[in-house]
């Protein structure tokens, strides 16, 4: 993920947590908040219940490359929070949580909103 594609600091995720909108499912937790850079910025929780560190970094990976195929509108600060059944699951399986997530959201651009 490119640098300007991320969120960065204390400041900005608890902006996200405390103004933005939370959607969930069983694996994981967006939440998400307009912002004035015109880009969408993306942060990615993976806490320390999820499992040791290797558990962790598959997780954040996988969230991640979805964030990456996942053709979202601009000008949104997104964080995902992944849930202990998101390290349970396979790739296909919180891929389309996710998309579902943000279908929900309605943050997906119109070549992908096909519900």
């Amino acid at each position: 993920m490119k640098k300007a594609a991320r969120l960065k600091g204390k400041k900005e995720f608890d902006t996200v947590f405390s103004e933005g909108r939370a959607l969930a499912n069983s694996f994981v937790v967006l939440r998400a908040v307009p912002n004035s850079v015109g880009v969408n910025r993306y942060g990615i929780v993976t806490g320390r219940r999820l499992g040791k560190a290797v558990v962790r970094n598959r997780v954040k990976r996988q969230l991640r490359a979805m964030v990456r195929n996942i053709a979202a509108r601009e000008g949104w600060d997104v964080v995902l929070v992944a849930r202990k059944t998101a390290t349970e699951t396979d790739y296909h399986t919180l891929e389309s949580a996710t998309r579902e997530l943000f279908a929900r959201a309605r943050l997906l651009g119109e070549d992908e909103s096909t519900d």
